[in-house]
């Protein structure tokens, strides 16, 4: 008699045995009832009576899938995400919702539908860090009775209307061909300055305008390739003059 009774002892021990790895918890159940929390380790529950569900807790990551929506200023936009959550109260996660994957989806892709529709275009391209924040903290806010903390929201691609990005490349090309005109005005106000500021000074010095006249001569000397039409300046003319002048004397 003794050893059919060890027999099944050691297999309800065996059958109760369960090992919750470090990243997890268990959620004991005792006739049906929660009973506790089960750490990491090696535990035992009573085979027909008690029962246990394992929650991991680490962070885990949800595609939120591409949503079309409409923006303040009536812009059809399609725009996806991604949220990062972690559980931070197994027996709420397991006892308060049945699928906490699919409800965060679900929730975050109202929150972003709704957002979306409360802004323009320009703040969803310009702002998408913000908009972001205000997602995750409807989300973290609406699933805190689930035991869900949510660590972040991050937009992923936001696709505009074909038209749409047809017009905003032209409007683009025309920005930059405006900066390229501001920048060639900018610099032709500045070469003129200073070759204003050049001649003033070569007007200043005697023989100045002949002696940048032979220095320019002698850079183009070294290009044989080079065909030179050489205006002479018209002081070197004066002083031929005023050397004939004295010659006749």
């Amino acid at each position: 008699m003794v050893e059919p009774i060890l027999i099944a002892a050691v297999v309800i021990i065996a059958a109760g045995l369960r090992v919750i790895n470090q990243y997890e918890k268990g959620v004991k159940f005792t006739l049906g009832k929660y009973s506790g929390i089960m750490e990491p380790g090696l535990r035992f529950v009573i085979p027909a009576i008690q029962s246990m569900e394992r929650v991991d807790t680490r962070i885990k990551t949800v595609d939120v899938p591409r949503q079309e929506t409409m923006t303040k200023d009536n812009i059809s936009v399609k725009v996806n995400a991604v949220i990062y959550f972690k559980i931070n109260d197994a027996a709420k996660s397991v006892i308060e919702i049945e699928d906490y994957f699919y409800a965060v989806s679900q929730l975050a892709q109202t929150s972003m539908r709704n957002i979306i529709g409360e802004i323009t275009l320009d703040e969803l391209l310009s702002k998408r860090n913000e908009i972001s924040d205000k997602i995750k903290i409807i989300v973290d806010k609406a699933s805190d009775p689930w035991g869900i903390d949510v660590k972040s929201v991050e937009l992923k691609d936001v696709e505009l209307p074909e038209d749409l990005k047809r017009v905003m490349a032209k409007q683009a090309e025309a920005e930059r061909e405006k900066r390229a005109v501001i920048i060639k005005a900018e610099g032709e106000i500045i070469a003129s300055y200073n070759i204003s500021k050049a001649a003033n000074t070569l007007s200043k010095a005697p023989g100045a305008l002949h002696l940048r006249t032979l220095q320019t001569l002698n850079d183009l000397s070294g290009d044989n390739s080079n065909t030179v039409i050489f205006a002479i300046p018209l002081e070197i003319l004066k002083s031929f003059e005023g050397y004939k002048s004295k010659n006749k004397k």
